[in-house]
């Protein structure tokens, strides 16, 4: 996610109350037994908070037509959350001991036997089964056939200005199938807006930054403009490079040899290795190889419109260049979605995990925990524990939106960085001083105030909110055992008194006021695409930057794979491996003057001079030790090298 230009995943339904999912690291969803339609076990959270009775408007034609997706649980999935957890844990005797994608697929995923008893349940209903994969079943059929196989009617309801069909009830399947389905999806279609094209549009509007700019932090002090926090304040920097976040996070001498990165995101820039490439020479990073960065991509692309797919191409340059930037000999593998909606974005960490594409995954998108359902969550959960028991890890921004208060009206998380089998990455500001020094960060988050009519003040200063790190308390998913005793308790319980996911779990440079510079193809105004650069942030940032001194640490192990990197995470907690980062390290307030064009592009409409105040992040705050900012804090010269010693 970046700030300004974040991306959401859609097709996810409302939820405004959400349960518990059971058991701190359980996959899933208990199963229980339908009271209402005896022989039946409830798929929990099929059935949609906004279908109400209020918002029912009848029930939907017999004729219509469904497409949906049955995901298989496999043959022990308590077994594979426990086997996951022991692989992962510094202090198991299991520690390392991981599984191939075959090994892993034989001893989890579901029987032969499992799939055949599925599809004859989903085709005696009257569905049609049209394709088969290691992790579920596609159907389609009228809704006669999927209110027959599912055990519920479908209806048609309210939700805001529109009508979606959704379930009457929770939806269930046969008991006889001794829970070989995990969920299912599709059954309510809102607010998918399929488009059926196979072409993507071409690159987004330019954007470019103005200056005047410090080339490091500090380096350029606006001191024709008012004072803040009682004193000049220097210009944002033009935009850190690898070199400078090397420096500021330990890399030392490693490169990332030997290690794989992979990257989701939806959609493909068709100018990435042209850009990429580029960005490299232009600022010193190592020429790529001829095969260390490659694409993953589907047969087509869809709901280009809706998911604005042109816009995630910066996404994916970020994510590259970010990567290459920090671990310049790293291979990096971009998987990218047919869409930005939650059964595509699945598809793609499935084929990471199916094929074994990388050891370390950065994803730089996700939703409000609200959006998320326990159907949803327990898809997403078995994919990420799959990889853990492969020595995979996954890594998550954690949003840009500080509480999302501000962007939602209610303090919550987002997800899925909110699930307790993957890394959440917060955000920091960053400072790297001259000869590349090492000098502080503080949490994300900013207030802006424009500069006054006169030029002699600051409106309104510090100003509003306008974007800062995620983080908070989860309150679906239970507290993990590698967070006790670590998270304090106040906000541990916020939500609940047995304790929850508090999110994140470490942090990097996330600031675009403090950001990185990034090159990418754009669309300028007379209609000619050419390569041009900017400064960005967001933890969009963040992630990629995390997965790649991950990448440096699985080099430093000697390849050995770091696979879920939370335990781990976490014992290193209170040691010199990290940057302990608070709001105030100066111990006065901290802000940057920032000049942009009205216009996006240039000054023929005039510029916009505003001071960024940093370390305010809504209600969230960066303390000393663990804090809902940045977790246990940034990389330090210590943390690469600290993973030689496992």
């Amino acid at each position: 996610m970046r700030s300004n230009r974040a991306k959401v995943r859609a097709g996810m339904s409302m939820a405004a109350t959400l349960p518990m999912l059971a058991g701190a690291l359980a996959l899933g969803i208990p199963a229980a037994h339908a009271a209402d339609n005896p022989g039946r076990d409830l798929l929990a959270g099929t059935k949609p908070a906004w279908a109400t009775a209020k918002a029912d408007k009848g029930a939907t034609a017999d004729a219509s037509q469904v497409t949906a997706r049955v995901y298989l649980a496999g043959r022990d999935a308590a077994g594979l959350a426990e086997y996951a957890k022991a692989v992962s844990d510094p202090t198991s005797a299991s520690y390392g001991q991981y599984l191939s994608a075959h090994q892993a697929q034989v001893q989890f995923g579901a029987t032969k036997a499992q799939v055949a008893a599925v599809r004859a349940w989903l085709t005696a209903a009257g569905l049609k089964v049209t394709g088969v994969t290691p992790h579920y079943l596609t159907v389609s059929g009228d809704v006669a056939a999927a209110e027959k196989a599912f055990g519920t009617q479908l209806h048609n309801y309210a939700k805001g200005s529109k009508t979606y069909r959704a379930p009457a009830k929770t939806a269930s399947a046969p008991d006889s199938l001794n829970g070989a389905v995990l969920t299912v999806t599709g059954l309510d279609n809102a607010p998918h807006v399929a488009r059926h094209s196979d072409q993507l549009p071409s690159p987004a509007a330019v954007f470019k930054n103005s200056g005047p700019f410090s080339s490091y932090y500090g380096s350029n002090t606006a001191s024709t403009l008012p004072d803040a926090y009682g004193g000049k304040v220097p210009y944002a920097v033009q935009g850190y490079t690898g070199k400078q976040l090397r420096a500021a996070y330990g890399a030392g001498s490693y490169t990332g040899k030997g290690v794989r990165v992979a990257i989701t995101d939806a959609y493909a820039s068709p100018t990435i290795a042209y850009d990429a490439a580029t960005y490299a020479s232009k600022h010193g990073d190592a020429a790529y190889t001829s095969s260390q960065l490659r694409q993953v991509l589907p047969k087509k692309y869809t709901n280009t419109e809706a998911c604005d797919a042109s816009g995630w191409y910066g996404e994916e340059t970020l994510d590259v260049e970010a990567v290459h930037a920090v671990a310049p000999a790293a291979n990096i593998t971009y998987v990218g979605a047919a869409s930005c909606g939650d059964d595509d974005l699945l598809d793609s960490l499935g084929k990471v995990v199916d094929k074994h594409l990388a050891d370390i995954v950065t994803n730089s998108w996700g939703d409000i925990e609200a959006n998320q359902t326990p159907d949803l969550a327990a898809a997403y959960d078995q994919v990420f524990q799959l990889g853990a028991v492969q020595g995979i890890g996954f890594y998550f921004s954690s949003g840009d939106n500080g509480d999302e208060v501000a962007n939602t009206g209610t303090k919550q998380v987002d997800t899925p960085a909110n699930s307790a089998w993957v890394t959440a990455v917060g955000g920091t500001s960053l400072a790297v001083g001259k000869g590349d020094k090492y000098l502080w960060e503080t949490g994300w988050g900013t207030e802006k105030a424009l500069l006054s009519a006169d030029g002699k003040s600051w409106t309104g200063f510090p100003g509003a909110f306008t974007s800062g790190a995620g983080g908070g308390t989860s309150k679906t998913v239970a507290e993990p055992f590698y967070q006790k005793g670590v998270v304090p308790n106040a906000l541990a319980t916020a939500n609940n008194a047995a304790g929850n996911r508090v999110v994140p779990d470490i942090a990097a440079i996330a600031d675009p006021n403090t950001g990185f510079k990034v090159g990418q193809t754009q669309t300028f105004p007379d209609g000619s695409e050419k390569y041009s650069e900017y400064r960005i942030g967001g933890t969009s940032l963040a992630s990629p930057v995390i997965a790649a001194v991950q990448a440096l640490a699985q080099q430093a192990r000697g390849g050995k794979a770091i696979g879920f990197a939370n335990p781990s995470i976490y014992a290193k907690y209170g040691t010199k491996a990290y940057h302990d980062v608070t709001d105030n390290p100066t111990g006065s307030g901290l802000a940057v003057a920032r000049v942009d064009y009205a216009n996006s592009f240039d000054a023929s409409e005039g510029l916009l001079t505003s001071v960024r105040t940093l370390g305010a992040d809504s209600s969230l705050k960066a303390v000393k030790g663990y804090d809902d900012v940045t977790g246990v804090g940034t990389p330090a010269n210590g943390y690469v090298e600290s993973y030689t010693r496992h």
